[in-house]
Formats: structure tokens, C-alpha cells, sequence
């Protein structure tokens, strides 16, 4: 019974060992680009990425440049979407104007805000049914906007519901029917699809969105770290090879890990496919 004992002492840390040295694999391409800022996966692993000026460039999923979209209008984007299966959206804060383009960067709507009643749009994201979620900052709203008539269909004020005058919220995204609202000194806040809070996620510091198999995915210390939406555990799953990762995005066979000026693409792990 001792000498069993000690031998499974003894196996403790290779089972640590295991669980830590978990790593994304051989990248496939690394893509460099001048003021990199966000980016997003298309159906087809596709890789859309913007700049700080407004610039969006278009990659194969093997990291070939493709396409390129300047706008006349040089403005940072706040937001970028490519996962909806027909349109890419993008949102800018600063021109207070959202821009909808088809799979080849070609310009199908551009529209401001301030004929809709939205006086300052400070994020914004592409929902079901040709909506966007818009976070009016001026009255602390959360507002559904139909943008082919122009018009908002409701209004939340989140400042009564969520208790707080103060939202720095920096990102919303539409995943399976629920809104998140990324509020990075405070954590993540869930909404269903009429805007009405269903719980608060107590995650502070995440920079980008990732959602995963009913998981939010984002790095912290150089780790690939999971929480999920079911149970609310919070698991370590693997290391960056590389230091300096800011965020990451998962596309159906793809995974991107972003840094200054360069995005490094990975085929996703089998071991991040059966993630539960």
C-alpha cells in the first residue's frame, strides 16, 4: 500500500506537467500588418482584419492577402463581423457612422446614426433579422435599431437595470440569441434577444469576445483561458508559445491569436473542438 501511495505521488506532477504544457500547435501562417486592431473569421475560416485607420484587409485561411477596402472616410473601427453568413459589419465610433459590406469588401450600406435617434453609438453589433444592438452612451441605453427603415424597435435603460451610471462598455456581440456586453472593469453581461438581463459574468480585463462552444475564451498571462456558460468554471486550457498575445478569435477549422502588428493562425486543436 506504501509503495502505491508513493507511486501516485510520484505521477502527480507529470499529470500537472501534462495539463500545462497544452500548446495551440505548429502555426500555419503568421500575417504582419501595420497597425493591426481587429479582426474576424468569415463561414469559410476566411480571415477579415482591420487597421487602425479604417483599412480592411481580406486573408485566405491559409493567411494570403486577398482583398483589400479603404474607405474615403478614415475612422478606427470599434467593431468588425464576419461570422453572419451573408454581410461583413463594421462600426465606427469615432464617424459615428456603421458600414455593411458583401464577402468581397464591397460597400452595401453606410449609415449614420443621428437620424435614428442615437446620439452617441459607442458600440454597436449586427443581430438577427437585419437589426443592430447599439449602447447609446448619451441616455445609457441599449437600443434595437431596424436599419432598413431607420428605426429604433426599443429602448432599454441599462443604468436602472444594471445599477450603475458608470459603463465603459467597450464591445457588444450577438451569440446563439444572447447579447454580451463586455464591460471590462466590471465582467460580462448577458442579455436575451428582447435586451433583458439574464446574469452578469464576473470576468474582468477581457480585451476581444471569443465565444466557444458555450465558452468565452480569452488570454490572460500569456494562457489560453475558458470559462463556460453552463457550469461558470473558469479553466486554464493552454500556454502561448509566443508572449505578447492581446486576443483571440475561433473560426470553424481556424484560430487566430493577435499581437502588435501580426495575427499567428493555428488549425483549431482537437482538444478545444470537444471543450465542455
Amino acid at each position: 500500500m506504501r509503495a502505491f501511495i508513493l507511486l501516485i505521488i510520484g505521477l502527480v506532477p507529470l499529470f500537472a506537467s501534462a495539463q500545462t504544457d497544452v500548446k495551440l500547435g505548429i502555426p500555419l501562417a503568421e500575417i504582419s500588418l501595420q497597425n493591426l486592431d481587429l479582426i474576424s473569421f468569415d463561414t469559410k475560416d476566411q480571415l477579415f482584419a482591420s487597421t487602425t485607420s479604417g483599412d480592411i484587409y481580406l486573408f485566405s485561411a491559409d493567411g494570403k492577402q486577398l482583398n483589400l477596402f479603404s474607405p474615403a472616410r478614415q475612422g478606427r473601427l470599434n467593431q468588425l463581423e464576419a461570422a453572419w453568413t451573408v454581410n461583413i459589419f463594421s462600426f465606427s465610433s469615432d464617424l459615428q457612422e456603421y458600414r455593411i459590406l458583401d464577402r468581397f469588401l464591397n460597400p452595401l450600406a453606410e449609415k449614420g446614426f443621428f437620424l435614428a435617434d442615437i446620439n452617441l453609438a459607442k458600440a454597436a453589433t449586427l443581430g438577427n433579422n437585419n437589426m443592430v444592438w447599439v449602447w447609446d452612451e448619451s441616455d445609457l441605453n441599449l437600443k434595437l435599431l431596424d436599419f432598413r427603415r431607420n428605426q429604433i424597435i426599443q429602448s432599454q435603460p441599462l443604468n436602472l437595470i444594471l445599477e450603475s451610471n458608470d459603463l465603459s462598455v467597450t464591445e457588444i456581440r450577438e451569440f446563439k440569441n444572447r447579447l454580451f456586453m463586455n464591460v471590462p472593469e466590471t465582467g460580462v453581461f448577458i442579455f436575451d434577444n428582447q435586451g433583458n438581463l439574464m446574469r452578469k459574468i464576473q470576468i474582468k480585463g477581457i480585451n476581444k469576445l471569443c465565444y466557444y462552444n458555450e465558452h468565452l475564451l480569452w488570454i490572460a498571462d500569456n494562457k489560453l483561458v475558458a470559462i463556460s456558460l453552463t457550469s461558470n468554471e473558469t479553466k486554464t486550457l493552454a500556454e502561448l508559445e509566443s508572449p505578447g498575445g492581446i486576443y483571440l478569435q475561433i473560426g470553424q477549422e481556424r484560430l487566430a491569436v493577435v499581437f502588435k502588428d501580426k495575427v499567428i493562425l493555428y488549425a483549431t486543436p482537437d482538444w478545444l473542438k470537444v471543450l465542455k
